[in-house]
């Protein structure tokens, strides 16, 4: 990609989240935590259902896939937060910004759309139990998963393709702790008609049409659980999709806040981008164990092996 368009500005200024030092400390201990937190439960949720036959399923194949989209998600974002809490100057290159505005649309909207298609999966086995096996075939997962990946990369590749040839001048400021694509189109001082096109359809495909899709499959779904006479059968088919519908709520919730409202660094906004793309990385883990007891009796059983492979 030739960057000769951005002789004028060779680096941004990233204000991150505080500019007061005695904040800065206590923020970079509260971020590395809730990073190797994040590392620590992706990997190891990605561990047991590698090595668990008993999650070798759709769910769990869609579930492997969000694990490491999270990893990459956060670790897109959050290192450079920390290098900036610890350092005086806090810039970012032209080419290391739009590489990070690449990666952010790669594993947003990857997310985005594993999120749709788990909730495709789990419509599949509430609404019709009995063809779940027909219906979610090897191939047919398999093609939603690397689609999604597809799709997210695709789209990328168009908005940056059109962001290297934007100019910038004059003001570097990013009102942020990281590099979005609103905050450089905000900064360009050439025509960005077209990159604004590029964003909509964006947030049209992974924004709203995903989410359009995961409310139509949870409306058949919450339908069909209030039509079970059964309290416990009803009780056991919502149990199956709880974890999903409280990741669907954090990620969904924070993001369309996050992108509805103006990029000017508020507080406010930048509350919902830590939540979007940094705290939702690591609760994902936490909500399929803690919530799912699938997941909770494997881990247990991953446990007891290594224990035992220790001791003899």
């Amino acid at each position: 990609m030739a960057l000769g368009n951005h002789s004028t500005i060779t680096e941004f200024l990233l204000l991150g989240l505080s500019a007061d030092p005695h904040v800065q400390a206590p923020l970079f201990v509260l971020f590395l935590g809730i990073y190797l937190l994040t590392i620590v439960g992706n990997l190891m949720l990605l561990l047991v259902i590698k090595v668990d036959s008993h999650l070798h399923t759709p769910m769990y194949f869609f579930l492997s896939h969000l694990s490491f989209v999270d990893l990459c998600f956060s670790s897109v974002t959050v290192p450079k937060m920390l290098e900036s809490l610890l350092s005086q100057r806090k810039t970012i290159s032209v080419k290391g910004c739009l590489a990070q505005v690449f990666f952010v649309f790669v594993t947003a909207g990857t997310e985005a759309c594993l999120l749709s298609v788990m909730a495709y999966d789990r419509y599949a086995a509430i609404c019709h139990p009995l063809l779940y096996g027909q219906i979610m075939s090897k191939q047919l997962y398999m093609h939603f998963a690397w689609g999604s990946w597809g799709l997210g990369f695709l789209d990328a590749l168009i908005n940056i393709l059109l962001a290297v040839n934007m100019v910038f001048c004059g003001a570097q400021i990013i009102h942020h702790y990281s590099c979005e694509m609103p905050s450089l189109l905000h900064l360009s001082c050439s025509d960005i008609s077209r990159n604004l096109i590029a964003l909509l359809c964006s947030t049209l495909l992974h924004g709203l049409g995903t989410f359009l899709l995961v409310f139509l499959s949870y409306t058949r779904i919450i339908s069909t659980i209030l039509s079970i006479t059964s309290t416990s059968s009803r009780s056991k088919a919502f149990s199956t999709c709880s974890s999903h519908l409280t990741a669907v709520i954090l990620y969904y919730g924070s993001g369309l806040l996050r992108h509805l409202l103006p990029n000017s660094g508020s507080p406010i906004e930048l509350i919902f981008s830590v939540q979007y793309t940094v705290v939702t990385p690591m609760l994902n883990p936490l909500i399929y164990s803690m919530k799912n007891k699938e997941v909770k009796v494997a881990l247990k059983r991953t446990l007891e092996k290594y224990l035992q492979h220790i001791r003899y």
